[in-house]
C-alpha cells in the first residue's frame, strides 16, 4: 500500500528563537503537542552525544503507548533551521514501529513559517498497513491541530490546556446533541412508535390517528438527519443557532399537546431546558476554538 509522509505547515506570528524554545524543551513541547503526554530527556553519555528522550501517551484511562526519540542534530543555512529526529515505540500497541521525520524553522516578513514532516513503518505487516490507512489521517491531524494550538499560544497567551478544554468539551457537547436527535428520532418515533408521540402529533394537527402514525414516521427520519449532521464540522454552528430557537418552541408545542407531560418525572420541560442551554454554552465554547484548518497539509500549497 502506498503512503505519503505527513506534512503540516502553518505560519505564526512569532521569531525562530521563540518557537525553537517551545518546541525544543520537552516540558514546553508536552503541553501543546496533542501526540504526547509526557516527554523526558534522557541523560547524555557525553557532551556531543544526540539527545535522546522517551515519550509516553496516555490513549485513554490504562491504556499508555511510550516510546523513545533521539534527536539527530540541527542544520542551519542562514535564517533557517532545522531540526532531524528518529523515533519510534517497542510497545506491540503501538502501530508505529519506528519513523524519522523534522521540524523547519524559517521566517518570513509576517513572522515564521513553521513546519514538519515525517514517517514512519508500521508493524504487522499487511494488517498494520491496512489500519495505518485509518491511523495516519488521524496522526496529521493531531499534528496540525497541535500546531494551531501552538500558534494561538505564542500569539495570544492561552494556554494549551485551556484551549484543549474548550475544544473537547464543544465537541463532547456536539456529539450528545448528535446522539440525542438520533435516539428520539429513531426509537420513540421510527422503531417504537410511542403512542404518546402519535397523540401529540394528532392533538395539534388536523391529522387523524393513523395518518399521524404514518407521519411520526417521517418526523422520526428528519431527526435522525439532523443527528448525523450535527457531526459535520461546518453544520454545527447552524444546529446550534437554531436550537436556541427550537426548544422553547418545541416544549411550548408538546405542552399544549398533552399537558401532563409537563409534570411528567424527567419531563420536557427539564429535558429542554439542559438541551437549550448547552446550545448556548456550546456556542460560547466555539469561539476562538483550535483547529487543524488552520494548517497546511500539503507542500506548496
Amino acid at each position: 500500500m502506498k503512503k505519503k509522509p505527513i506534512y503540516v505547515e502553518i505560519q505564526m506570528e512569532s521569531t525562530v528563537d521563540e518557537v525553537w524554545h517551545y518546541t525544543q524543551q520537552p516540558d514546553l513541547h508536552a503541553q501543546w503537542d496533542l501526540r504526547f503526554t509526557t516527554i523526558t530527556y534522557n541523560e547524555k553519555e557525553r557532551e556531543d552525544a544526540p539527545q535522546s528522550f522517551t515519550y509516553t501517551t496516555k490513549v485513554m484511562p490504562g491504556i499508555v503507548v511510550s516510546g523513545w526519540g533521539e534527536s539527530k542534530g540541527t542544520h542551519e543555512k542562514g535564517s533557517v533551521k532545522t531540526s532531524s529526529l528518529h523515533f519510534g515505540s517497542p510497545q506491540k500497541i503501538s502501530p508505529i514501529k519506528e519513523g524519522r521525520g523534522y521540524w523547519q524553522y524559517i521566517p518570513n516578513n509576517n513572522g515564521i513559517t513553521f513546519l514538519t514532516q515525517y514517517d514512519y513503518d508500521v508493524r504487522f505487516g499487511k494488517l498494520g498497513q491496512l489500519f495505518d490507512q485509518l491511523f495516519r489521517p488521524i496522526m496529521g491531524w493531531a499534528t496540525a491541530l497541535s500546531f494551531d494550538v501552538l500558534a494561538r499560544w505564542l500569539q495570544t497567551g492561552e494556554r494549551p490546556s485551556t484551549q484543549y478544554r474548550r475544544f473537547f468539551s464543544y465537541y463532547v457537547i456536539c456529539f450528545l446533541f448528535s446522539f440525542v436527535w438520533l435516539y428520539q428520532g429513531l426509537i420513540p418515533k421510527v422503531i417504537g412508535q410511542h403512542p404518546l408521540e402519535i397523540d401529540m402529533l394528532a392533538n395539534i394537527s388536523p391529522l387523524t390517528l393513523e395518518q399521524a402514525s404514518h407521519f411520526i414516521i417521517w418526523i422520526g427520519l428528519l431527526e435522525a438527519i439532523i443527528g448525523l449532521l450535527f457531526l459535520i464540522t461546518p453544520m454545527q454552528l447552524l444546529f446550534l443557532k437554531a436550537q436556541i430557537f427550537l426548544f422553547p418552541l418545541l416544549t411550548l408545542f408538546a405542552i399544549i399537546a398533552s399537558p401532563h407531560v409537563a409534570t411528567d418525572p424527567f419531563n420536557v420541560i427539564t429535558f429542554n431546558l439542559t438541551l437549550w442551554v448547552l446550545s448556548i454554552v456550546a456556542l460560547f465554547l466555539r469561539e476562538q476554538l483550535p483547529t487543524a484548518k488552520n494548517c497546511k497539509r500539503k507542500r506548496g500549497v
